[in-house]
């Protein structure tokens, strides 16, 4: 699975001690990581046997022997950060939601795209094994004609006022943190949306504790969607066609199983596999390989796409009301 890329962390938060197990687990080469912070960044290097530690990310993105920048930060400064990377001449595998904006998407991805760089989002969703077969199933009309998609993604996370979930600052809110999986799926089931009707409810701090999302395309699809944030869900999805259904187990968006029923309620196909870790080894596959292609955009998740994605995200936080501090905007 791993190249010869060389890769540097940028955020030594949450998500990064997850993506960076996933890689080392999968014999990637993490050789260095930056944080505001030398301390917090010698005490993740620690942690993984990482050799390099900054206490800047210029510094981390200067380095000549780091080919890759996995930005893992709050998506309130994704644009800043992926654009440090990008513009320093490092390939950039982004945290989702990928900005706060679709603006600031597309600039990002214009700026890769006119650097020979490769600019992935990471929604490692869609590279697992179970997505990949699903995929496959829809695209071979084994259900029929595919109608509806209905998917969830609702967790209980820290009610703290000051934490970055809550805090307009950092972007916070179901939306964007966790909204974004959904949404996702619905894009890459459906593609883009004819229309979109949102509705929410907000927490003290002005962002959305949850979100319900109805998205209509031709034809008379739908994808019925909801996140929430103080509250856990069943996180299970349904695809409905004409000739059966598939049923995707808790937790959809992560490695599972699911079963494939044709319209009379019987089982035509069960997957289950086992995969090594969180499965985010998959994302960085992908990057490693579009470089050694020598492309900037694969089938999967083009940046194209990302930017798209952004832009109906946009469109339900107008809907649903849920401002952000005008300098997380920024271009």
């Amino acid at each position: 699975m791993p190249g010869t890329l060389r890769w540097g962390i940028l955020g030594p938060g949450f998500i990064s001690t997850l993506q960076v197990a996933d890689l080392l687990g999968s014999g990637f080469a993490v050789t260095a990581v930056g944080s505001r912070s030398v301390t917090a960044a010698r005490v993740f290097a620690d942690r993984f046997g990482i050799a390099k530690a900054y206490g800047s990310y210029s510094e981390l993105v200067d380095d000549a022997e780091v080919d890759v920048i996995y930005v893992g930060t709050p998506h309130s400064h994704h644009y800043e950060h992926a654009r440090l990377a990008l513009e320093a001449g490092k390939h950039v595998l982004l945290e989702k939601a990928f900005t706060v904006t679709s603006e600031q998407a597309a600039i990002l991805v214009d700026l890769a795209d006119r650097s020979g760089l490769v600019l992935l989002e990471a929604m490692w969703t869609r590279f697992l094994p179970h997505m990949v077969r699903l995929r496959e199933i829809v695209a071979a009309g084994e259900i029929g004609e595919v109608r509806t998609l209905i998917a969830d993604h609702n967790q209980k996370l820290p009610a703290d006022p000051k934490h970055r979930l809550n805090d307009p600052a950092l972007a916070g809110g179901a939306l964007l943190d966790l909204g974004v999986y959904p949404v996702s799926f619905a894009w890459d089931l459906f593609g883009e949306p004819t229309s979109v009707l949102a509705h929410a409810a907000m927490t003290a701090t002005g962002v959305d504790r949850q979100t319900a999302i109805i998205l209509g395309y031709e034809g008379g699809r739908q994808a019925l969607l909801h996140t929430s944030l103080d509250a856990l869900g069943p996180n299970t999805a349904t695809i409905i066609g004409t000739g059966g259904w598939i049923s995707v187990e808790g937790v959809w968006y992560s490695p599972t199983s699911f079963s494939v029923f044709e319209s009379s309620g019987q089982v035509i196909e069960r997957f289950e596999e086992t995969v090594e870790g969180r499965g985010m080894q998959f994302q960085a596959a992908e990057l490693e390989r579009l470089v050694e292609a020598g492309s900037t955009a694969g089938t999967i998740l083009p940046p194209s796409e990302s930017v798209a994605i952004m832009a109906t995200l946009d469109e339900i936080r107008r809907q649903v009301g849920l401002e952000y501090p005008a300098d997380i905007m920024r271009l």
